[in-house]
């Protein structure tokens, strides 16, 4: 089980390595929830290229993307890598927005019915969903990802292999859902995976050392 005083040691190391990360880089929630379909399997700066083509083309909102052919939204989106899945999954997001009645009336919902209804839309899932909760609905949820697994796994405060839902309430109780802080340390875990602990592991000079039981290498 995740302690709250764990979790915060580990927060604030990072926190103290990198600084505020600022995070999710985008101009409205609609890029926001665009950009967490977009992430799927690539790296954000894939996702940067593909939004700046929809940028470009006028298309970044709900009608702009409704009014592209599936064939000319997975042209734009081509940077991002499995284009044609994304662009099926980025027009069923968009005509979920659209019949809901848009952010603002979705904003209404409390967050399990909104996670709920989410998770509903074809090619969302449950890190995509709590992606679109915590950064575009401002919701204190937690993003469990492959990053969040293996840095936890290494420093021996998780198994790693624990179903998501477990992971996801472990961490949200440990952080007592503040919005901030799982904001703040999910975008640092980002920072320091893509810095440190990478599938290699690279231990010289990582912050959590000292708070890592076993050095990988």
């Amino acid at each position: 089980m995740l302690r709250p005083a764990e979790v915060m040691a580990v927060h604030s190391t990072l926190l103290d390595a990198y600084g505020r990360q600022y995070w999710w880089p985008a101009d409205s929630p609609f890029e926001v929830m665009v950009g967490a379909i977009l992430t799927q399997n690539t790296a954000w700066s894939n996702v940067t290229l593909a939004i700046n083509n929809l940028k470009a083309a006028d298309a970044l909102s709900i009608q702009g993307l409704l009014e592209l052919t599936e064939s000319d939204l997975a042209q734009l989106i081509r940077p991002s890598g499995y284009f044609n899945v994304k662009a099926r999954r980025l027009t069923n997001l968009c005509q979920f927005l659209d019949r809901a009645g848009g952010e603002q009336d979705l904003r209404q919902l409390p967050t399990g019915q909104l996670r709920s209804a989410l998770l509903e839309v074809n090619g969302i899932g449950p890190e995509t969903a709590d992606d679109i909760l915590l950064y575009a609905f401002e919701r204190p949820v937690f993003v469990i990802d492959a990053y969040t697994r293996r840095i936890f796994s290494r420093l021996a405060l998780i198994a790693g292999d624990e179903p998501y839902e477990a992971l996801r309430q472990g961490f949200e109780k440990a952080l007592g859902r503040d919005l901030s802080l799982c904001n703040e340390l999910h975008a640092l875990i980002v920072r320091h995976a893509k810095v440190s602990c990478g599938v290699r592991a690279d231990c010289q000079g990582c912050c959590l050392a000292k708070q890592c039981p076993i050095p990988f290498r």
